[in-house]
């Protein structure tokens, strides 16, 4: 079935992207999920985000299906961005060549549909946001909450079984693909049962709060780190409030 397909080759792409690039950065396996464009998630989403974030039809106008994945790092790029103000040297380097990756198996993956007669829209990893307001027109993880990968935690990422450490991608396609049934459990600690505040804990600049995220400042401190990391790349990174926690690595939920 083109569902397992898919899959699979994502997951051997990801497998085999390190050797075949020399990458610093290494990851696990990814975890896949697929949304029926016609889930009516997609339009409280964009009620809820504002008129800026696209529908799928609004990109591919015969659009059936998104692909959705997250692609977890190793555990060592993670516990190298504990302590300190400043993100470590690996976690940018992982953002960068993580982003890569997603563009290259994006690409794939589009030739591999068109072969079977599938139109595809591809979008960007990242940066594909209004520099104001700065909210995306299609934010994949949302897009990624609605395929059934995971739930948000406190700290505003998305938990997915295999933890919240790495990079959401998406694409859109004509392809009709059976959706993943989306979890009825919490991911997070402290929505499951308030037991935890870690990530809060972790935010040195206090961008983040029970009751309140400050995004203007939390992509300040992004900034800062991008210009730190200027030799890399372009990493507008921190992850500090997600180094280390509970659902760092897996859900804590059983």
């Amino acid at each position: 079935m083109l569902r397992g397909k898919i899959q699979n080759f994502i997951k051997e792409f990801v497998q085999g992207y390190k050797i075949e690039n020399k990458t610093i950065t290494d990851w696990d396996e990814p975890l896949v999920a697929f949304a029926d464009v016609k889930d009516s998630l997609f339009l409280k989403l964009k009620t809820a985000v504002g008129a800026t974030h696209k529908l799928p039809t609004d990109l591919l106008e015969d659009a059936k299906t998104i692909i959705s994945y997250f692609i977890p790092f190793q555990k060592e790029i993670v516990l190298s961005n504990v302590g300190a103000k400043n993100s470590s040297r690996e976690w940018g380097i992982a953002y960068i060549e993580t982003n890569k990756l997603i563009t290259n198996l994006n690409n794939c993956l589009t030739g591999r549909l068109e072969k079977s007669n599938f139109k595809s829209v591809i979008i960007p990893p990242t940066h594909n946001f209004d520099g104001r307001s700065l909210i995306s027109d299609w934010s994949h993880k949302h897009i990624a909450l609605i395929a059934g990968l995971g739930k948000f935690g406190l700290h505003q990422m998305l938990i997915t079984e295999k933890g919240c450490c790495g990079r959401l991608g998406s694409l859109i396609t004509s392809a009709k693909i059976e959706p993943t049934k989306r979890p009825n459990k919490e991911f997070c600690l402290y929505k499951y049962d308030k037991t935890c505040t870690k990530c809060i804990e972790n935010c040195v600049f206090e961008v983040l709060k029970v009751d309140s995220f400050d995004r203007h400042k939390c992509y300040e401190i992004c900034l800062s780190n991008a210009s730190s990391h200027s030799k890399l790349g372009l990493a507008t990174v921190c992850g500090k409030c997600i180094c280390v926690v509970p659902c760092s690595f897996n859900d804590p939920v059983k």
